[in-house]
């Protein structure tokens, strides 16, 4: 992997608190747009990355969510989410059951073959992941983690 120099952002000067977050909600976007793309060329058995992110969610958090409230974690409309169920249903990775405490609901489980497909899709992003030490060494990737936490959980918490 070449290393590719940074260069300068050409917005609002630091000094500028308002430019100040702009240039980093900027480079967020950027990264998140670039890492994406990185992430869906080696995406297995033919998953999105929205896909993904909904079989990893259930791995990391466990399942039983309903799909309203997935909808509302993932900042996405509940037609959005209906969609992404239901191809990870037709996948056979998830299965939607009728809520026993609210006959108007429905709740989501993950299947044996959902952690094996979000266990696929881990294994093939190793190997993207493991170019990273070529140009941004884990020492920085430790240094920045702690502050894009507490930044998330700031966004989570006043949305």
């Amino acid at each position: 992997m070449t290393q590719i120099p940074a260069k300068p952002a050409r917005t609002a000067p630091a000094s500028d608190t308002a430019g100040l977050y702009f240039r980093m909600f900027s480079e967020i976007a950027i990264i998140a747009q670039l890492s994406g793309n990185r992430f869906q060329r080696v995406m297995p058995d033919g998953l999105t990355v929205a896909q993904f992110g909904l079989l990893n969610h259930c791995v990391r958090l466990g399942d039983g969510w309903t799909p309203a409230r997935l909808a509302a974690a993932f900042q996405v409309t509940r037609g959005t989410m209906t969609n992404t169920l239901q191809k990870l249903e037709a996948k056979g990775f998830i299965r939607v059951d009728p809520d026993p405490d609210d006959a108007r609901s429905k709740r989501v489980f993950l299947l044996a073959a959902g952690h094996a497909a979000q266990q696929a899709a881990v294994r093939a992003l190793a190997p993207e992941l493991a170019q990273l030490p070529a140009g941004f060494p884990p020492a920085l990737a430790s240094e920045i983690l702690p502050a894009l936490e507490r930044l998330r959980i700031w966004l989570d918490t006043n949305r």
